[in-house]
């Protein structure tokens, strides 16, 4: 059998077995979304957001890209992150990386990727800036992995330096913002990092919503 029949034969299996225990489960799935979280991860295939939380349809919003990144230019995530803030309201922002991510292993390295190597300089720009810590550590996997978890400290500093998120918090003292990282080997997350609506900004990237002249 084709692998992807295979994914249309276990669909069908799923959608029955999801009929078996709820009648009226695709009916209730289709009346809309009120997801309490937007999730921002890896790409990875080994990180499904919904089966590493045990989360259900409707509860995460998700955005996925290589290395997990938050880049003031994207504005694929960028719109995901204002339609999932502003006309969702979502309470919660997670940005989760994972160790052993093939990202920040190709950032550490000098591999010619085409375009690949455009998008990884955000993390070869950490990895520099950082060096001096990162290179304590006496094995490569201890290398990438502190900077997967740096990766994540920076992105979710990405995340508050956004006028999206600084003008949830002004309105509605929402989303918290958490810095995840999961580990492919045990299975488990690691809560690195919580920023709370409200908390401090840097005035160089702060925005000021009280200024009736302001644009957003």
């Amino acid at each position: 059998m084709e692998s992807y029949k295979r994914l249309l034969m276990a669909n069908k299996a799923w959608a029955a077995e999801k009929l078996e225990l709820q009648a009226d489960y695709f009916d209730r799935l289709a009346e809309g979304q009120d997801p309490e979280f937007l999730w921002i991860g890896c790409s990875d295939s080994r990180v499904p957001p919904v089966d590493i939380t045990h989360a259900g349809p409707g509860e995460i919003f998700e955005h996925r890209n290589i290395a997990n990144l938050v880049v003031h230019t994207d504005f694929n995530l960028l719109s995901v992150l204002q339609y999932a803030v502003e006309y969702l309201g979502v309470r919660h922002i997670i940005l989760c990386g994972h160790y052993g991510c093939g990202g920040v292993t190709a950032a550490m390295g000098s591999a010619r990727l085409g375009l690949l190597n455009k998008w990884l300089r955000h993390i070869k720009d950490l990895y520099r800036v950082h060096r001096s810590e990162i290179d304590l550590y006496d094995t490569f996997e201890k290398r990438r992995d502190r900077l997967v978890e740096i990766n994540v400290l920076e992105q979710v500093q990405n995340l508050v330096e956004t006028s999206i998120v600084q003008g949830a918090w002004h309105k509605h003292q929402r989303p918290t913002i958490h810095g995840w990282v999961f580990s492919l080997e045990t299975g488990l997350l690691k809560d690195l990092v919580r920023v709370e609506p409200g908390a401090h900004i840097d005035p160089v990237y702060r925005y000021d919503f009280d200024d009736p002249n302001g644009k957003d």
